[in-house]
């Protein structure tokens, strides 16, 4: 069963979260939801630092026992940062989607684009109709 969704956080339609900071950066994930799809995790291949990305395109990937899953970027921004110890333990995002299983963190060129994202309220409604 998932694991209800923060709502300190923004949510993408390709089920990632994010939290904005005041400074302009941002850290994205994958939803529970999403992780519980996706089954154990066992690889997640992180993006090289500087890389510039824009809203839905590939980010991230993640290997699952199930399936290999393009993880997108929510907004436009450069990577800045990722989550070392999914090379280890890719297995976090599945024990800690919303906290230690972050994929990357972003610099946001434009956080006008927040708007365009869904609230945890939004998302759970997405959720329902796809189920």
């Amino acid at each position: 069963m998932s694991k209800p969704n923060p709502t300190d956080r923004y949510y993408s339609r390709d089920h990632e979260w994010l939290i904005y900071y005041s400074d302009g950066t941002a850290l994205i994930g994958i939803t529970d939801y999403a992780q519980e799809m996706l089954t154990d995790i066992v690889f997640v291949d992180l993006p090289e630092i500087g890389r510039k990305v824009v809203p839905h395109a590939t980010v991230a990937v993640v290997e699952s026992v199930k399936s290999v899953s393009d993880i997108f970027s929510p907004v436009t921004g450069e990577v800045i940062e990722v989550n070392q110890a999914l090379e280890d333990t890719p297995e976090l995002i599945n024990q800690d989607a919303f906290g230690e299983g972050w994929i990357v963190s972003l610099r946001l060129s434009d956080p006008e684009e927040l708007k365009m994202l869904l609230t945890a309220a939004d998302y759970e409604e997405m959720i329902k109709e796809e189920k």
